[in-house]
Order: C-alpha cells, then structure tokens, then sequence
C-alpha cells in the first residue's frame, strides 16, 4: 500500500488539509524511521469538523435505522474485502506483525454486521396505563452530535466499536483520531464514504489532547462523548464535560486497568500459565485488559512461577528468531515503562525476567522492550497502584483466598479480572466478591467479542459500555410517546 506522506484530516466526505499547515511527526514504531508528516488541528480544525457533523446531522437522522443499517452493512462488507490495505497500515503504524492484526479487523467486521443487524433489532417497547383509552410505547432516537476519542491500541477495531453503534443510533460523528495512529481514522473514514454514508456524518480531526482534544470537548454543540484512553486524559474530559452550562453532555469513560489473576492450590498451572503469558504480554501489554498481577497460592507458587517463567522466554525467544515482538508505540512510552521498572527495583522488587530494551539487530532500533517479570513487590507500593501498560507483570505469594480477594481488591481499577481453579464453588465466590467489569474462570484476563459489553469501574470508567446492544442505549435518547384516544 501506497502510505501518504502527508496525512489529512477527513472533514465533510473529503481530505482536508488544514488551514494553518502545522505538522506532527510520526514514526515507526518498529524501526524508529519517519513514517510521516501529520496535520496538527486545533480550534479552527475542530469548529470545521464539528460544523460539518452539525449539518448532516439531521438527514442523517431522518434516513431511519434501517436504511442506516444498510449502510452499515456495506461498510462491513468493504473492511472484510479490504483487509489487505487495512492491515498493512496497522502494521506500520502499530509495528505489530500481520497475523497479529488480523484478528483486530475481523473482529471490525464482525462487530459492523452485528450493529448492522440491530437496525432490523431496534426495538422500543409498549407500556400498560391506568388509562384504558391511552397508548403509551418507547422509543430509541437519535442524542444527537457524538465525539469519539480513541485509544492507539486495536485503533481500527476502537473506531468500529464506537463510530457503528453511535452511527446507528443516527448520530452524526466527529473522531479525535489517536496521533500516534493517525492514518486509521481516515482509512475508515473513506471505507463508509465508498459504503454510501452522507458527506459530513463522519469527520476526522488529527491533533494531541492539549490543543485539538480540549477544543473538541469545549464545544457546545456535541451531545455526548465516548473516550477510551488514560485516567488523566478521562478526567479532563470529565471535567470539560460537567463545565458545560446549558445541558448534561452524555459521557463514556473507558480509562484503563490493573488486572489481575488468582491461581489456587488446585488450578491447572500449564493452563494457567499459558492464560497468563498470553494476558501479560499480548500486544506487548498495551491492551486495558491485559494482565498486571498474578496472585499465587504458597502451595504452587514456585512450581506455577517455573511454568510461567518458562513460557515467558519461549516467547523471547520467539521474539529473537521470528521477529514476532511487538512494539511500544512511541519512544516516550518505552521510556516511561522502563523507568517504571527500574524505580520497582530501586524499590525492592526482585525482576525475574526482562526489564530491558531489546537489541537484536531487527529490533534495536524500534521501541521492543522484552517480556518483564516482577517479584517481591509492596502491594501498597506506587508500582502496584499504577496501570503500566506494557509487556510487565508481578508475581505475588498468597496464603489462601481471603488472602488473594483482598489484594486483587484494593486497586482503584476495576476493569477486569480472572481466577484459575477447579473449584467451581470459589469461581463463582470470586465472580461474585471481586468488582469488575469483566470476570473470567479459567482463562484470560483479555478478550472480547462484539456482543459482550465491555467496561468497568472505579478508575477503569464510568459504568457505561461497549460494543454490544449496551451501546445502544449510550448512543441512543429514550422517548416516551403517548396516544389518547377521543
């Protein structure tokens, strides 16, 4: 695929490039080399874009959820023909390796032919009333302008989770496209374009939070906000959001996560293990629902650290020979993450594997950072309480159940969570006690699917959730119609 050195913003069905031309530059995450030169929006840009929404909006709206729905449907079927393209950008932008990013557009697509079909699922409902001669049923319409902020991690499946419920519901859609992926929102952008979806419906601004993201979430004019990215990014939406005088905006927060896994005394640690790497590192732990902390029964610690630790390095050797190792997006996080681990140390924390920056000659000059295994961390310590989102996780002993639900509770995230045992009896204690968008019995912390709703708690969100029919009712206004009868 042919990348543009330049990349626009997608303003009114069309390329737009900007009025001041002010750039950012972005780069490889796998190699370190410019990629390209990406327009820098700020208020003018934002005022444009969200003009551009406000105008389409109300045919957009008009068109009824069927012919929406239509539309929809025909995007899917273009990302599903276009996975080529597709993948080859997430690659370079991401660095991640191909087979790795197939799973992301399928899920993209399955995720557009599931909101497709809810178009023909729209259902209201009707009400009994004390009054015999009156009618009285629900309706979903339309809340109106819809700003979407999305995470760097799984860009183009972020974007379908937001932009095909919120364009469904007949929402007109304004995308603060991620600036270390800035080409992903644009390249959906013209999928739906090519799919029959009206010029104006859905618009691309590119810019960082500091200027482009507090001039959209200043706007009066948009009706609600879905964000998924850092608690500090969510509360500044939060509070630009509460500032508005002259309505309630409408806000979903999804903002991250400290995930961890209880192994007991009678789990299967092979498959335990392999749940585990596979939670810890996927994607280089840049997913919210990756795993941060493992809790281990004192009875299997050192036979389940063996295990895990073995695994650990057969995927650094993968990493070695294969070239499978994926990236941290941008140099300034690799950083962070490694000066997190080094002050870990610093503080008493024994580190079992990694820790480094890889340096193999295909690798060295990317931002690969090897798989990280922690020991002998204070639960209490700052590194406990903060989310690192990279390829780290803490090994913890524990001494019995009580023991483990106590830890796996004092986080201030409460996204998601995963226990291993053949005691059906304490999974189901564990679902029940432990607070978290997400459970899951004997597997990974990791995973979703289209219809599942996902979010959580506490600093992981607000308690609004995405994808599935739960959308809906986020994108979507309730009515209530009355019919009485001469």
């Amino acid at each position: 695929m042919a990348y543009p050195k330049i990349v626009p913003h997608w303003i009114g069905g069309k390329k737009f490039f900007g009025l001041g031309r002010v750039f950012f530059e972005k780069f490889s995450p796998a190699n370190g080399e410019k990629i390209a030169d990406v327009l820098s929006g700020d208020m003018l840009e934002a005022d444009i874009a969200t003009s551009a929404a406000s105008a389409a909006h109300a045919a957009w709206d008009g068109l009824g959820v069927s012919a929406r729905a239509k539309i929809l449907r025909a995007a899917a079927m273009l990302i599903e023909s276009k996975k080529s393209k597709i993948a080859d950008a997430l690659v370079l932008e991401t660095g991640r390796q191909m087979e790795d990013v197939s799973g992301e557009i399928g899920a993209a697509v399955e995720c557009g032919y599931f909101f497709a079909g809810e178009g023909e699922r729209y259902f209201g409902d009707t009400l009994p009333s004390a009054n015999p001669k009156r009618i009285v049923y629900y309706q979903r319409e339309s809340a109106g302008l819809a700003l979407l902020v999305t995470p760097f991690n799984n860009p183009f499946a972020a974007i379908a989770w937001k932009a095909f419920p919120a364009l469904l519901c007949g929402n007109a859609v304004v995308l603060k496209s991620h600036e270390d992926v800035p080409y992903i929102g644009v390249l959906f952008a013209e999928i739906l374009k090519k799919a029959g979806l009206p010029d104006g419906v859905f618009n691309v601004v590119q810019g960082h939070g500091y200027n482009l993201g507090t001039a959209l979430t200043g706007d009066k004019r948009f009706d609600l906000i879905s964000f998924t990215g850092g608690v500090a990014a969510g509360k500044i939406i939060e509070k630009a959001a509460a500032g508005q005088k002259s309505k309630f905006i409408k806000l979903s927060i999804e903002a991250g996560g400290k995930n961890p896994m209880i192994v007991l005394g009678d789990a299967d640690l092979e498959r335990a293990a392999v749940s585990a790497v596979s939670s810890a590192f996927v994607d280089a732990g840049q997913r919210c629902a990756a795993l941060s902390e493992i809790f281990i029964f004192k009875s299997v610690y050192w036979k389940f650290r063996k295990l895990f630790l073995e695994h650990t390095m057969s995927l650094r050797v993968r990493y070695s020979t294969a070239g499978r190792a994926c990236p941290i997006i941008n140099e300034r996080r690799m950083n962070q993450i490694l000066d997190d681990v080094a002050g870990a140390v610093k503080a008493g924390a024994v580190l079992f594997a990694g820790g480094y920056r890889l340096s193999e000659c295909h690798l060295k000059k990317g931002y690969f950072i090897a798989p990280t295994v922690l020991g002998n961390v204070a639960p209490d310590s700052d590194f406990a309480k903060k989310e690192i989102f990279g390829p780290v996780v803490a090994l913890y002993a524990v001494r019995d159940f009580e023991e483990a639900l106590k830890l796996t509770s004092r986080s201030r995230y409460k996204l998601a969570a995963a226990i291993h045992t053949k005691d059906i009896n304490r999974a189901m204690e564990f679902a029940r006690r432990h607070k978290a968008g997400v459970v899951q019995i004997n597997g990974p912390t990791h995973g979703s699917e289209p219809h599942m709703p996902f979010g959580g708690a506490g600093l992981s969100g607000n308690g609004w959730r995405e994808p599935g029919t739960a959308a809906l009712d986020f994108y979507s206004n309730w009515k209530q119609v009355r019919i009485d009868a001469f």
